[in-house]
């Protein structure tokens, strides 16, 4: 196996290079991604990289522009260990939010992952129904979720708590575990080998950075107790980071997300709910909305206790966010097709008074 191949290279991205190799660049893999600079691993080295013009120039938003675990050919500077980015590959799967605001702008958390661990504490900041909505995200980034439930030393009803979990997420693996204690870590590291690539996604102080430095055998990151007075975590990792691990798989660590807004989530509303949607299907009438309809198989798994109420209701929030959504992404749309074909209209009158 080469340095490459260690760091995820496959050839999936092998194929998407061959054209930049004949211009004299290199494959690189994004490690750090800060304000206004990145790191990125090339198998033998880590180059301090930056942005080409033309990158920045064409770049329609953030999604455009490298994150951490992407893959990008790279300039070197000769004799220097800085580089320019001169393109991203295609990415084989991503982790994406809305970014924070009231305007539509996808916010790439992690690309090219294999494994999606959606780390949560039980701990009193525990919640069933933040759960779910990154169960949704991740069911449309493209890699394998899993969840990770950690501090289970501060847990009181362990068995109680676990047995929710489950009823919710499914088949998707659910890890117990407790860092601070070094207890359950094994399940995790066993399903990261050599080259695969997991990233650890969950609100601040449920444990993120200190699972990954007990995973490393080290203390890598950067770690803080929460608060006391509200149980609330304090965050710790500022940036996105990629570690590879002693026994070769590949981790990323993720700041702590106080809010989470959907991107898009129609297919992960499906695969999340899976439960729900089946019991849709099983109504009566096709365009059923489950609530005084008769035939109702949801409003019937209500009432006699088999579908949690809670669990329906985070359903229908969840649907109307991806709603509202969508039409802010149509609105958008429109309104950037309407400018795009203003300056085209108002360039060729331009050009035909030249004449």
């Amino acid at each position: 196996m080469t340095d490459l191949e260690r760091l995820g290279w496959n050839p999936f991205f092998a194929s998407h290079f061959t054209p930049y190799e004949k211009e004299g660049l290199i494959p690189a893999r994004i490690t750090i991604e800060q304000k206004t600079h990145f790191f990125a691993a090339t198998g033998e080295e880590e180059l301090r990289a930056s942005l080409g013009g033309k990158l920045r120039f064409e770049a329609r938003g953030e999604e455009d522009v490298p994150g951490v675990g992407d893959w990008v050919a790279l300039r070197p500077t000769p004799g220097e260990q800085t580089a320019t980015i001169v393109h991203v590959l295609p990415r084989k799967s991503k982790f994406s939010r809305k970014a924070v605001g009231r305007e539509r702008v996808e916010q790439t958390v992690a690309a090219n992952i294999d494994l999606v661990f959606l780390v949560n504490a039980l701990d009193a900041t525990f919640n069933l129904r933040r759960l779910e909505r990154y169960l949704v995200l991740a069911a449309g980034s493209g890699a394998q979720p899993a969840v990770v439930l950690n501090k289970s030393d501060l847990c009181a009803d362990l068995s109680r708590l676990v047995s929710d979990v489950r009823a919710v997420v499914a088949q998707v693996p659910v890890y117990v575990m407790s860092a601070a204690r070094s207890e359950g870590l094994e399940p995790v590291r066993n399903s990261l080998g050599v080259g695969v690539t997991g990233a650890f996604l969950g609100p601040s102080g449920v444990g993120k950075s200190t699972i990954i430095n007990r995973l490393l055998g080290r203390e890598k990151l950067k770690t803080r107790t929460v608060r006391e007075y509200d149980g609330k975590g304090r965050h710790t990792t500022s940036y996105r980071e990629m570690v590879v691990l002693p026994s070769g798989g590949i981790l990323i660590d993720t700041p702590g997300m106080r809010e989470l807004q959907l991107w898009e989530g129609e297919e992960g509303i499906e695969e999340a709910f899976e439960d729900i949607e089946s019991l849709a299907t099983t109504c009566r009438f096709r365009d059923c909305r489950h609530d005084k309809e008769p035939g109702c198989a949801v409003r019937k798994a209500i009432e006699e206790g088999t579908l949690d109420r809670g669990r329906y209701a985070g359903y229908l929030k969840l649907q109307r966010e991806i709603e509202r959504q969508s039409r802010s992404y149509d609105t958008r749309a429109q309104a950037i097709e309407k400018e795009r074909v203003r300056k085209l209209t108002s360039d060729q009158k331009r050009n035909t008074k030249k004449r």
